[in-house]
């Protein structure tokens, strides 16, 4: 999962001046070492499988516009859309995952803002607001998700577009009493989640093989599980309306049995 901070205020935007909301802080923040391996560590994210269907969904929603990635990390989704001729701009919270991407595309093709995607505010206004990978489990409070909510309402032009994937919380998998679920186990990574059910954190727990001397690389990021009907009413609050819901970026329908969605709102015009 991507990182962004957090500090859990909650900031009424209408009433206060950009310069005066708060940093966020409760986020995880992506160091030198992280971000340096990250590409290496995500290829299969990065794969045609994967890039494709989700290039192709964003670039219909962007149209002629120009399109707002936060968390934009190294780049993943976010040059390659450059690349197809959508305008794209980037906020980022790790100054290291930022120069990350800046070896992939310069600044005046690719501006990145370095800040929160809570409360940094970029210049203009764009058709398409985009948010890939879990990223918004990165802000650790309901009043920052709510902020980032708002924050998307207000860079949209009317009629824009806010996206969110987002796994589904995997809660059915939970034997009674237990508070752990692998979600990766193979030769290479062994990964589960544990579960605070009263907070809705969950911890990502990682085991990785380094090198051929059989040692495991151990990490860990904490998480804000939200479910879908919860992500609505932020979006209500910011003044956005449900488009769709589909599973996945080929437009699946999305069912009780989904591990993932992709939901689309949109802003009144």
């Amino acid at each position: 999962m991507d990182s962004e901070p957090g500090d859990g205020k909650c900031v009424d935007s209408a009433a206060r001046h950009p310069a005066e909301w708060p940093p966020v802080t409760s986020s995880e923040l992506w160091t030198r070492a992280t971000a340096d391996r990250y590409d290496a560590e995500e290829t299969e994210m990065s794969s045609a499988a994967v890039l494709e269907p989700t290039l192709a969904f964003l670039a219909e929603l962007a149209g002629d516009g120009r399109a707002l990635e936060f968390a934009i990390g190294t780049g993943r989704v976010g040059v390659p859309l450059r690349e197809r001729g959508v305008p794209v701009v980037g906020i980022e919270l790790s100054e290291h995952m930022a120069a990350v991407l800046r070896r992939k595309i310069d600044e005046d093709t690719l501006p990145v803002a370095i800040g929160d995607m809570a409360t940094t505010v970029v210049p203009g206004e764009f058709t398409l607001v985009y948010l890939v990978y879990n990223t918004i489990t990165n802000l650790l409070s309901q009043d920052e998700q709510v902020e980032c909510f708002r924050n998307a309402a207000r860079h949209l032009a009317p009629g824009g577009r806010f996206v969110v994937e987002l796994g589904v919380p995997p809660l059915r998998f939970l034997p009674p009493g237990q508070v752990a679920v692998p979600f990766d186990v193979s030769e290479r990574h062994l990964g589960f989640d544990t579960f605070d059910l009263v907070q809705q954190i969950l911890i990502s727990h990682h085991f990785t093989h380094d090198g051929d001397d059989g040692r495991y690389r151990r990490g860990s990021s904490r998480h804000r599980y939200a479910w879908p009907a919860e992500l609505d009413l932020m979006a209500r609050i910011a003044g956005l309306e449900l488009e769709r819901r589909v599973a996945d970026w080929d437009g699946a329908p999305f069912t009780q049995d989904s591990t993932k969605h992709i939901s689309v709102w949109r802003k009144p015009t």
